[in-house]
């Protein structure tokens, strides 16, 4: 994400069709989590979703059928794409943390996938990652 630096403090910004990987039809946050606690825990079926950590920080795990990866996000600045079908689960927060999700569809509960058994056997997702 651009980072433009002043001495009055610095300014991060996205723009669709710009530094953005798709049209923005729903955005959410999630904050005041326990450090203890996850978020998340599964795969979207089409949409397509942007992590930032706007405050504080957490980790994302990704599988993606093939490998497992653990992003830090930590800065304001830096925002993780997450595909559709690829899983994925915030964890490790930290106080006041605020994380800001912009998916590419509207919320619908028939687009999660909760289990990583139901995503495996999921003939899109097999053929999206040639499994």
């Amino acid at each position: 994400m651009p980072k433009i630096e002043d001495i009055r403090g610095n300014l991060t910004f996205f723009e669709v069709g710009s530094n953005f990987p798709f049209e923005i039809k729903r955005v959410h946050w999630i904050y005041d989590v326990p450090g203890d606690e996850e978020r998340g825990g599964h795969a979207l079926r089409h949409s397509h979703e942007v992590i930032i950590a706007l405050s504080g920080s957490f980790d994302v795990e990704v599988f993606n059928g093939k490998d497992f990866d653990i992003f830090p996000l930590r800065r304001s600045y830096k925002a993780l794409y997450v595909p559709n079908l690829c899983w994925r689960k915030l964890t490790n927060f930290s106080t006041n943390s605020l994380a800001l999700i912009a998916s590419s569809n509207f919320f619908d509960k028939t687009e999660y996938i909760y289990s990583i058994k139901e995503l495996a056997n999921d003939s899109e997702f097999k053929k999206k990652y040639g499994l």
